[in-house]
């Protein structure tokens, strides 16, 4: 049995992670026969093909295999190198070293609007740290979690199943909003029953936020007129800005639309509703390094770094 290299099992994953051989090879900042050619070696040396020979995008039984342990000892990898950043050439630890590593963080869309604020001011404190900000769904950023191909991540809490550990940093508050010129952009103290004839922008099935409105919703035993369904917080917005009806949208969507009094909230009982931003990561990965140090100033600075507004 050969033994396997660091280096060989990157270039596998990459390759099984992109499902092409030459995006791998970008990535890798390699050629793609070199690429080819260092897959072809380890099959050659475990004597079991890592790729369907009548798909070479997809993996075969053996390839999912090794992709698993390979994103394990990748991420031991990573961890270590980190660890040995704060050691100097005589193996004593440098306390005056500063931080070193790749911050690698994962946020679904909505954090988007203020991570990379939350970068920007880590990055200051040190700037010897490389970034990456992978922006999804929360399902595909629990399935990058699960898969080791991200170590942290913010999102809402996540479900009682994903095996992580969410800690809450800062609270989420989400608005029924309007435009400037709407009937009901003026009226004080508005009950949901004032919303029943009123048409909604519902985000698409699926959505987080869209489930969230229907939960409201039902608790308050009303229906509404759905007039439209879009994908995506700006496209929703920009809908809302337009006239074409109200909707419900977390606060950090329109920060910049409210300032500047293109946008409206509407003064509606019991609003806005609030839920957690969490700072999550693997229950089975210690975090160190690099990680650690984000994870310490999301708790110092996150809660006011993640503030807005929902008042004009």
């Amino acid at each position: 049995m050969m033994q396997l290299k660091v280096r060989q099992l990157r270039v596998f994953e990459a390759v099984a992670t992109s499902a092409s051989f030459s995006r791998a090879a970008e990535q890798l900042e390699m050629t793609q026969p070199a690429v080819s050619m260092a897959v072809r070696q380890i099959e050659q040396a475990l004597g079991t093909a890592l790729f369907d020979p009548a798909d070479r995008r997809r993996l075969s039984d053996a390839g999912q295999e090794l992709l698993m342990h390979a994103r394990i000892i990748l991420a031991q990898v990573r961890a270590a190198e980190e660890a040995m950043a704060f050691y100097a050439s005589d193996g004593s630890k440098e306390t005056s070293r500063g931080l070193r590593g790749l911050l690698h963080l994962g946020v679904v869309q909505t954090a988007n609007y203020f991570a990379p604020r939350l970068l920007s001011e880590f990055h200051q404190r040190h700037p010897d740290v490389h970034l990456k900000l992978t922006v999804a769904k929360r399902g595909e950023i629990l399935d990058l979690l699960a898969e080791r191909r991200l170590d942290i991540a913010i999102t809402g809490y996540p479900p009682s199943e994903a095996d992580v550990e969410a800690h809450s940093f800062a609270r989420h508050p989400h608005c029924i909003v309007a435009s400037v010129t709407h009937p009901l952009a003026k009226r004080n103290a508005l009950e949901w029953t004032d919303l029943r004839q009123e048409d909604f922008i519902f985000r698409e099935p699926g959505s987080s936020t869209r489930l969230f409105l229907e939960q409201l919703l039902q608790a308050q035993s009303i229906q509404v007129r759905q007039r439209l369904e879009l994908s995506g917080n700006e496209t929703v917005k920009h809908a809302v800005m337009e006239g074409l009806g109200i909707s419900f949208l977390s606060a950090h969507v329109f920060q910049v639309e409210l300032e500047a009094g293109r946008i409206t909230v509407l003064d509606l009982a019991d609003m806005p509703k609030y839920i957690d931003w969490c700072f999550i990561h693997r229950r089975d990965a210690a975090l160190n390094g690099v990680n650690q140090a984000f994870k310490d100033f999301v708790f110092a600075e996150g809660t006011r770094i993640a503030a807005c507004l929902v008042r004009g």
